[in-house]
């Protein structure tokens, strides 16, 4: 149990910092509850600090079900068990998939408009997120930073299922995670305050660990 995500993430940061050097370390967070989680994080590791923008696809009167994510790229990832859930038709994934390319653009405006996308290529690149269920979201997220050529792909998250690890596993170079339950629940469930994070919060958090950036070129 976790008293927070600032707790969460310190226990994290110290996990990371035992390993072996980072090469040029960038902290990529998804919003918006990830931005509290990898601000600890860069503090910790020195790191630059940049958001990753993926949605999950909602499963049909089930909001908290992912059927699968979409990352800022437009590609969608669909979890194995999509085809069973009833009213997931071609039709209805049409329709989320529109409906979350559009909250995607929204955000990349107001993220982008505080600070430009951070360069990827050579680096140590640690995704991180305050919790991971299904991992359909990240994988998108990952998906995307992939394709851009980091020196090494890390997940870093609080707590996810050990089916979740495994197969994050397959999609990035290395896995930390702190807490790894049996039966996950909710995410919420590990935390004793788990307050939701508004985009005002993520992107304050932003401007402190990049202070002044010049829109329209990295920071690097």
């Amino acid at each position: 149990m976790f008293r927070n995500r600032d707790d969460a993430a310190q226990q994290l940061a110290a996990r990371l910092a035992s390993r072996a050097a980072l090469k040029d370390p960038l902290v990529l967070a998804i919003p918006r509850g990830g931005v509290v989680i990898g601000a600890v994080l860069a503090r910790a590791l020195g790191a630059e600090l940049d958001v990753v923008l993926a949605r999950k696809l909602r499963a049909p009167l089930q909001p908290e079900l992912a059927l699968g994510a979409i990352g800022e790229d437009g590609e969608m990832y669909l979890t194995e068990f999509h085809q069973d859930v009833s009213g997931a038709t071609d039709t209805y994934l049409a329709a989320e998939r529109e409906h979350q390319v559009a909250e995607i653009e929204q955000r990349r405006q107001r993220f982008r408009a505080v600070r430009p996308p951070a360069e990827v290529a050579g680096r140590s690149v640690i995704v991180t997120d305050d919790g991971i269920a299904t991992g359909a979201t990240m994988v998108a997220a990952l998906h995307v930073i992939r394709a851009r050529g980091p020196h090494e792909l890390i997940v870093a998250v609080p707590v996810a299922p050990p089916e979740t690890v495994a197969m994050l596993a397959r999609h990035c170079d290395e896995v930390e995670c702190v807490l790894v339950p049996d039966f996950l629940g909710g995410i919420s469930g590990f935390y004793q305050d788990f307050q939701q994070v508004d985009d005002a919060e993520a992107l304050r958090l932003l401007r402190e660990l990049n202070p002044s950036p010049e829109v329209g070129h990295t920071n690097r």
